[in-house]
């Protein structure tokens, strides 16, 4: 389902039950188009995500965590200067639109009270977030800044007056059905025929609402009570995720009709941090990693063009006997050969006297053609030793980039910082001059691995990137606990803080291993364990890149459920 109006009606009705009168406590700006509002209600913090993302536009109480960039946005600033401490007095919406205001009351500067709204318009690429002053009807600041060469509706910059969307001619359904509904009814038999005719007539249905509202209207009974009684489900949600026979997910704010199944959550919010989180994070993903994206693809494609080029040469190295066996025939029948020819065919006494075809520079005297593939072969011998080593070079260079592209696909944000230090390091990404000034003031620390803790209480740590990957394995854990890793692919070190640990508690380990690697959406996959005494890191080697001896491996299905479950134990 997409957030259609009544999807946002019934948001509404959530956040006004939940956070209407609270104080703003906290502001910020994880992300390019989102904002965080911590607000106080009821003895308890509620962190209310506004985004503007084009594709996961939404609002909502979200419990994900997030990181917050080193120096806040302009528009960050602007929120806190005018929103920090407010009170949010309503949550309301326009119509059945996706917009939605948050209505706020403060002081300003000088003591007065001002009446602000915080409007977020919940419209794909167009979404946005803006301030507006109440009283001027002007805007104080937007997310997005929209000028006279993108939209000639309306401005959406500071200082412009605040015009509303374009409005619909459209009924809005939870006024009532129209007169004509029973008829409308009878009209289209076919549910997908009404349930178009429905998106027509009636403002903010998605296409799944309007096939569930067409599913009903079409059941035995008063056509109008069907009708009233659908959208009054939006005001006592029972938030569903509908998981299709193709396995597609779609949230609703109470079941729809499905081919497949449908899992209950507790809120709406909580119902949309199960879909969203993962989609979600991606997008901020590629989003916040699109450089580290771009340098690691190009180190990709450099080395294996090199890889290609380096065996190329070596199967040119190939024919290194055949010049040695040429110079030789040469040499011993030299006196067989006469200046200016361009090839000579010589009994080949490495194979039966049969005759050997051997070009020949007419520039060169019989000796110098001799000691020419006497040259060639001592070349290509020396090559082999070089290009054996250049192979295993690149080589390795080839695994560590698709190492690091493994880890930011799987990576949250907050996991991107590691791996941009990590390239910094070595070179693959340069430092702006003013961050330059800002590393030689602090060092930046590698953050901490990700916690979890097995049904009997045993603590295992993750790490997430090369970084926290060596600092785990070979600095933080002890030389008893027990080491995992999926095996011959890109993963994540994992470690199990015991020297024993049961075996329920090493399938739940491999299971961490298996689904932070490459192989998360494979089955029966093999995860090396070993202690970590066993582990060595060659000299010179890449960050993450170890040696080991004397493992035993197990075999899992990665499932996200045991990772929360694991997750949910920590103390």
């Amino acid at each position: 389902m997409s957030f259609d109006g009544s999807f946002t009606h019934a948001m509404v009705h959530e956040l006004s039950q939940t956070v209407a009168t609270g104080r703003v406590s906290k502001i910020n700006q994880p992300y390019a188009n989102e904002i965080v509002l911590t607000i106080r209600a009821n003895g308890h913090n509620y962190p209310v995500l506004l985004s503007a993302n084009p594709t996961y536009a939404r609002i909502q109480i979200t419990t994900i965590p997030y990181v917050n960039p080193p120096v806040p946005t302009n528009f960050t600033m602007i929120l806190r200067k005018y929103l920090q401490g407010a009170i949010l007095k309503d949550v309301t919406q326009a119509a059945n639109d996706r917009v939605v205001h948050l209505h706020f009351t403060s002081r300003n500067e000088l003591g007065d009270q001002q009446e602000l709204h915080l409007i977020i318009e919940i419209m794909a690429r167009h979404s946005n977030v803006i301030l507006v002053d109440q009283g001027s009807g002007k805007i104080l600041d937007a997310i997005k800044h929209v000028g006279s060469d993108q939209n000639r509706y309306r401005l959406l910059l500071p200082g412009a007056l605040y015009i509303t969307p374009p409005k619909q001619d459209l009924d809005n359904p939870f006024v009532g059905p129209r007169p004509d509904l029973a008829k409308t009814v009878r009209d289209y038999p076919n549910r997908d025929v009404l349930a178009t005719t429905l998106q027509h007539q009636y403002q903010g249905l998605g296409k799944d609402t309007a096939a569930a509202l067409a599913t009903d209207l079409h059941e035995p009974g008063d056509v109008a009570a069907h009708f009233t009684a659908f959208f009054a489900k939006f005001d006592t949600p029972q938030p569903s995720l509908a998981i299709s026979a193709k396995g597609k997910t779609s949230f609703t704010a109470f079941p729809y009709p499905t081919d497949g199944q449908n899992q209950s959550a507790t809120t709406l919010s909580s119902l949309l941090d199960t879909y969203y989180q993962d989609k979600a994070e991606r997008d901020r993903v590629q989003q916040q990693g699109s450089v580290l994206i771009r340098v690691v693809r190009n180190e990709l494609k450099k080395n294996r063009n090199k890889y290609k080029k380096l065996q190329r040469t070596m199967a040119e190295t190939e024919n290194a006997d055949e010049y040695r066996i040429k110079g030789e025939v040469l040499t011993t029948y030299l006196y067989q050969v006469k200046r200016g020819e361009t090839s000579v065919s010589l009994p080949n006494f490495y194979d039966n006297e049969k005759p050997l075809k051997i070009a020949l520079s007419n520039q060169l005297s019989p000796n110098q053609n001799a000691q020419k593939y006497f040259k060639r072969y001592q070349k290509a011998k020396n090559a082999v030793v070089y290009v054996t080593e250049q192979l295993a070079q690149t080589k390795a260079n080839i695994d560590y980039f698709e190492n690091i592209m493994a880890q930011i696909e799987l990576a949250a944000p907050k996991d991107l910082i590691d791996i941009k230090l990590e390239l910094k390091q070595g070179g693959y990404l340069r430092d702006h001059d003013h961050m330059k000034k800002a590393k030689k003031q602090r060092k930046q620390k590698i953050s901490q691995p990700d916690r979890f803790t097995a049904s009997d209480g045993t603590k295992i740590s993750v790490g997430k990137n090369n970084l926290q990957n060596d600092k785990l394995t070979l600095h933080t854990a002890k030389r008893t606990d027990i080491w995992l890793h999926v095996k011959d692919m890109p993963g994540s070190h994992v470690i199990i803080h015991a020297a024993d640990p049961s075996e329920d508690t090493i399938l739940e380990a491999a299971n961490l291993a298996a689904y932070f690697s490459k192989a998360r959406d494979s089955s029966t996959v093999p995860v090396d364990y070993v202690p970590v005494k066993r582990i060595h890191k060659p000299n010179g080697a890449k960050p993450g890149f170890v040696i080991f001896t004397g493992q035993k491996t197990v075999f899992v299905t990665p499932e996200a459920k045991i990772v929360d479950q694991l997750a949910a134990n920590n103390p």
